[in-house]
């Protein structure tokens, strides 16, 4: 009998990928505005640009243990108290005047003080565009009244939280929340839904995880011996990481926990 759900937060109950596409649709228009640019052809460039960059600084080995994506990095604050954290806050503000100034050269616009503004107007844009699933609330309402409900969110406490922040509704329906740059390692490390169990008090067996990536969600719930739900909603392709259940959304939940309680 399963007792909690552990969920995932980024495109599984947030629909981060929108955000993010909104955020750079808005940014990448108000440079066409200036200078003509293409707007798609921008975002492409930019986003080209930011995994390059992202992946330069010393900070990358910290940020792929934790799970922070180069995207994030181009809106975060990134104000938490750790060391990691710290350099990665002081690197943040160069690295997005860096990665739009690096996108406009790439088209043909050599122009650094555009590449800053855009640079502090995306984080803008990003703020105002917090996208929800549309069947997120439904269900949570739902799986409230019968299991604990825990969030397990790779990234950093101050930016997950802000995420939690502008999507208010959200925390109150979990019992706990766990975020990987305050745990100290992020998804797939087996030791972080270990940490969740223990703070529900449950056997492995009385739990399920829920989320959309297969190289973290599931291959970490997999590895703590936990039962996992892959949400497939855009039909991707299966990797060599097996979930025990896969669902297209997240109402399907309803009737895969009924056959597992069965």
């Amino acid at each position: 009998m399963i007792k909690a759900i552990f969920f995932d937060l980024d495109d599984t109950l947030l629909w981060d990928k929108r955000s993010v596409k909104e955020a750079f649709a808005a940014t990448c228009r108000a440079a066409e505005e200036r200078c003509g640019l293409n707007p798609d052809e921008l975002e492409e460039a930019v986003r080209e640009k930011a995994r390059e960059l992202y992946s330069s600084y010393e900070t990358y080995p910290f940020t792929q243990m934790i799970g922070i994506n180069p995207f994030e990095g181009l809106w975060g604050d990134f104000r938490d108290e750790t060391e990691d954290f710290q350099k990665l806050s002081k690197i943040v503000p160069e690295y997005r005047k860096n990665a739009w100034t690096l996108g406009l050269k790439q088209l043909g616009v050599d122009d650094p003080d555009l590449g800053a503004e855009l640079g502090e107007l995306f984080p803008k844009n990003r703020r105002k565009v917090p996208f929800v699933y549309e069947d997120t609330f439904q269900v949570l309402d739902e799986l409230k009244k019968d299991y604990l409900l825990v969030l397990i969110t790779n990234g950093s406490p101050d930016l997950q939280n802000t995420k939690l922040a502008i999507t208010p509704e959200l925390a109150p329906y979990f019992d706990h929340i766990v975020i990987s740059g305050g745990y100290g390692k992020g998804k797939p490390d087996k030791g972080i839904f270990e940490h969740a169990l223990s703070l529900v008090s449950l056997e492995k067996n009385k739990v399920i995880m829920v989320g959309d990536n297969l190289n973290t969600d599931i291959l970490g719930a997999n590895r703590a011996g936990i039962k996992s739900v892959w949400i497939n909603r855009e039909e991707k392709e299966r990797s060599e990481v097996e979930p025990s259940y896969e669902i297209q959304q997240l109402s399907d939940l309803y009737e895969l926990l009924d056959k597992i309680n069965d």
